[in-house]
């Protein structure tokens, strides 16, 4: 079982290992398997964020801010490592060969790195309405202050393809957004999953990201790179598809973790 009595002085700073490309994909067959074995268990539970990604288009249409529709969709994913939380959780059952079920995702909030778990979570919900922020910012700049949030989605289209200011747009905005995601990548791609393996506190499992994702660069952004694309599929048709890539990516995500950091 998890030693709950130690506290994060108590953990040297554990070794970060250099991985390839291979252990990626081994990653993800590993998180697949991980899925398949409690499928019905976890299924349900990432239900719940298609649902609240289809929710939050929805109103983006329904109150005239159609321009951030994009920036919502795209920064939620920086909030991924949040809602993988109970998954990794999950994963560390099944690796300790014990009985996993649907309750035992929720065994997070009773555990002994909650209050670290929370704090990263404000951590990301910050990153997410910094992003947020900068993508108003950029539309404000690019298209004129209120010009365009009214109007039907086919003229946004229009404005955004064929105008010089919706190019910048696309562009700045798009560059913008890279950079959220490389932040949101280094502090959050093992820091979740070694909160919920160890009591750490947060700044030690940011600090371990970061130090894995600079150890790994190549392996890192390549990572970034699979789960935008596989978001993107999963987004497809009506988000329903995050169902599955969901688990999936949060319980790679842990087999990840364990390839990179060894205490």
């Amino acid at each position: 079982m998890m030693d709950m009595s130690r506290t994060a002085a108590d953990y040297d700073a554990p070794a970060i290992n250099r991985i390839t490309f291979r252990d990626l994909k081994d990653a993800l067959a590993e998180g697949y398997a991980d899925y398949t074995e409690n499928r019905t268990d976890v299924l349900f539970l990432c239900l719940i964020y298609p649902l609240l990604m289809y929710v939050a288009v929805r109103m983006a249409f329904g109150y005239g801010v159609l321009p951030l529709i994009y920036p919502v969709f795209t920064g939620a994913a920086l909030l991924g490592p949040v809602v993988a939380v109970g998954l990794y959780h999950v994963s560390w059952r099944r690796e300790q060969g014990l009985e996993t079920h649907w309750r035992d995702a929720f065994q997070v909030f009773q555990h002994h790195s909650i209050g670290s778990i929370g704090m990263m979570t404000l951590i990301l919900v910050g990153l997410y309405c910094a992003w947020l922020t900068t993508a108003i910012t950029i539309y404000e700049f690019t298209l004129g202050k209120g010009a365009v949030w009214f109007l039907s989605p086919a003229e946004f289209v229009r404005e955004v393809l064929t105008t010089p200011q919706g190019v910048t747009l696309i562009v700045v905005g798009n560059v913008a957004g890279l950079l959220f995601a490389l932040i949101a990548l280094c502090i959050s791609m093992v820091s979740f999953p070694m909160l919920v393996d160890k009591d750490v506190g947060p700044v030690n499992a940011v600090i371990t990201s970061i130090r894995a994702a600079l150890a790994n660069p190549g392996p890192a952004l390549a990572w970034g790179l699979i789960v935008a694309i596989l978001l993107f599929l999963g987004s497809l048709p009506f988000f329903l598809g995050l169902a599955v890539v969901m688990p999936v990516l949060g319980h790679a995500t842990w087999h990840l973790y364990r390839k990179l950091v060894q205490f």
